[in-house]
């Protein structure tokens, strides 16, 4: 009896997982706090946006899915999902200056909510991770779209796909 007690226990009490080498979670928490800062200080508007985004040198990055980027986006920007970030990826699309401006936006800049920019969760914002995500990279010249925006608007300069301008009743450039 004393033997299925201690069984029966054993296999009620939680057992700790080993640890995985290759995810740091504290390391996550840190990069997240120490990036906090930095972040708040690099929200501009639609205007200053639009600006920096016509630099020379500017990147606008758009980490939404393939399917979504496909479906419509800002007119110039350049896709890489957040799924798909490694050093290498990033350093294929952003270049090997690291210093570049790299100027982002995600569905929860858009008051729309509906396709191809469907409203997240806010403490999910796609803004958020892609940010932590690139300075983490090393990248620490990122900065975010603080407005949200109606994508219809033509000064925002969306390009739809054609197939979802006809399903939304546009012309296909918004």
């Amino acid at each position: 009896m004393m033997l299925l007690t201690a069984l029966a226990l054993s296999l009620a009490t939680p057992q700790e997982a080993p640890a995985n080498p290759q995810i740091d979670y504290a390391g996550f928490t840190t990069l997240t706090r120490d990036v906090s800062g930095l972040r708040a200080k690099r929200l501009l508007s639609f205007e200053r946006f639009q600006a920096m985004a016509g630099q020379k040198n500017a990147l606008l990055l758009d980490a939404r899915s393939r399917d979504a980027f496909a479906r419509g986006h800002i007119e110039g920007a350049v896709n890489l999902p957040l799924t798909d970030f490694t050093a290498e990826s990033l350093a294929a699309v952003i270049g090997a200056d690291r210093g570049r401006p790299v100027l982002i936006y995600c569905n929860n800049n858009f008051s729309n909510h509906r396709p191809p920019v469907p409203l997240k969760s806010a403490p999910l914002a796609l803004n958020i991770q892609t940010f932590i995500n690139l300075v983490g990279y090393g990248y620490p010249n990122v900065w975010e779209l603080g407005e949200v925006l109606d994508f219809d608007d033509p000064r925002v300069g969306w390009k739809a796909s054609p197939a979802l301008a006809s399903d939304l009743g546009g012309n296909g450039t918004n």
